[in-house]
């Protein structure tokens, strides 16, 4: 048995990076910001986020810097052969496969004021 499951829950470090492809597949990029729960660590967790389909087309439209989401997937790691150096590199990519929309930052600061954050599952 094997077992490849992520669950994050954090803030989007940057608008997404959206693809569009001939085929009509959707590919979106993010980062998350992940506080890590311990004493000493003031400093986030940084994850990479690749999204597909309609999870790419709801981030595209609805996910902006600052938004907080939680996410749930698989880790993989891509990995290419470096141009300078010819050296084969990788970089872990959390692979989603849903996605919760919770709210803005906006919202967390105290601006959308007594109404809860949106949650949305895709």
């Amino acid at each position: 048995m094997s077992l490849n499951v992520v669950t994050l829950v954090g803030r989007v470090g940057g608008d997404p990076d959206v693809k569009y492809f001939e085929s009509g597949s959707v590919k979106c990029r993010l980062t998350l910001a992940v506080n890590r729960q311990t004493r000493n660590s003031d400093q986030p967790d940084w994850f990479n986020l690749e999204l597909w389909g309609k999870q790419a087309e709801v981030a595209a439209n609805w996910v902006r810097k600052g938004s907080l989401i939680g996410v749930k997937g698989a880790l993989k790691l891509d990995s290419w052969t470096d141009k300078n150096s010819g050296a084969i590199r990788t970089s872990p990519v959390i692979s989603v496969d849903r996605l919760q929309l919770l709210g803005s930052k906006r919202d967390s600061e105290g601006g959308g004021g007594d109404s809860p954050a949106y949650e949305e599952d895709f």
